[in-house]
């Protein structure tokens, strides 16, 4: 199966070139790797340029303008479907990551031996191996709850509806996997459309996983194929030392609750996450235990979604 891989670059050309150097040996003759540069507007593009002009399997394509993950990631699946000859796969691959031996090799084997699959992704894991729980369930009042509240008995009770799955050794079928390490096939695209560009960055690839699951397409995780994912680093949001949450997290989360669920889901799960966060903190001060995530996450949520009339615009 011939095979097209697209790697977003913005302003993170050391990563990119990492991830680069990983998927080469694993190329096969007619395979291709399209690296875009979103108008990073430093020296990304004279670094990648200067290190991956001689490749004559890698093709450099810069933009004019930064519109987002799934706006770059389109610019180069356009070019890739327009081509006299498609290829069967596309896979995306974020930049900051480095691919395990054979990691695209088992997908293309499991696509080749799984037709129902539309789409597949990595077992995402830590340098150290840690895996990092890649096959998610879609997102709903009561994993928002289970999230907002952080705290075991009610974990535990709501295990059923919690976003990540426990991690499994052999392929199955999950609701979507991050766009880190997606492999897609080529009639999934000529189906239901291109990536939705008004997401700037995150749930994008939640809200592609969707739409072909509507459209009959299987999503599976393949943990057999394993990609060392540098959390964050080619964004900052979710790293180990995450800063604080930008606005369009927001507003791409908010786009999916109301693009597939409606208003009135997406005010109850606001509601859910805010009043279980509220008793996290509750108990984190009764506890003195120190708060890991983002700061000022609570009262950003709460503007963004309840003081904010783009929250709820479709």
């Amino acid at each position: 199966m011939k095979l097209a891989i697209v790697i977003v670059n913005y302003r993170t050309p050391s990563l990119t070139l990492d991830a680069v150097e990983s998927v080469l040996p694993q190329l096969r003759a007619d395979d291709r790797v399209y690296v875009v540069d979103a108008n990073s507007g430093d020296d990304s593009f004279a670094i990648l340029t200067s290190a991956l002009n001689s490749k004559t399997q890698i093709e450099l394509m810069p933009l004019t303008a930064n519109r987002g993950f799934a706006f770059g990631n389109n610019e180069a699946i356009r070019r890739i479907l327009a081509t006299e000859q498609p290829p069967d796969l596309i896979f995306l691959l974020n930049p900051d990551t480095v691919l395990r031996e054979s990691a695209v090799t088992t997908l293309v084997e499991f696509m080749q031996t799984h037709p129902e699959a539309g789409l597949a992704g990595s077992r995402l894991e830590d340098p150290d191996g840690t895996t990092q729980l890649a096959a998610r369930r879609f997102h709903g009042f009561w994993n928002e709850l289970e999230e907002g509240i952080s705290f075991g008995p009610v974990s535990k009770l709501l295990h059923r509806w919690h976003i990540c799955e426990p991690e499994q050794s052999s392929p199955h079928p999950t609701d979507w996997v991050p766009g880190a390490a997606l492999m897609i096939r080529r009639e999934v695209f000529e189906k239901i459309g291109l990536l939705d560009e008004s997401f700037f960055l995150y749930f994008e690839e939640v809200d592609f996983c969707y739409r072909a699951k509507q459209a009959g397409f299987e999503c599976w995780y393949v943990p057999q194929s394993r990609v060392i994912h540098l959390v964050g680093q080619s964004s900052g949001v979710t790293s180990s030392k995450p800063g604080r949450r930008p606005r369009y997290w927001f507003e791409s989360r908010a786009r999916f609750w109301l693009k597939h669920y409606g208003s009135v889901h997406k005010l109850c799960s606001d509601v859910a996450w805010a009043c279980g966060r509220i008793l996290f903190h509750m108990r984190s001060l009764l506890q003195r235990k120190p708060n890991p995530y983002p700061p000022e996450l609570l009262q950003d949520f709460v503007r963004f979604n309840f003081g904010s009339r783009d929250a709820w615009r479709r």
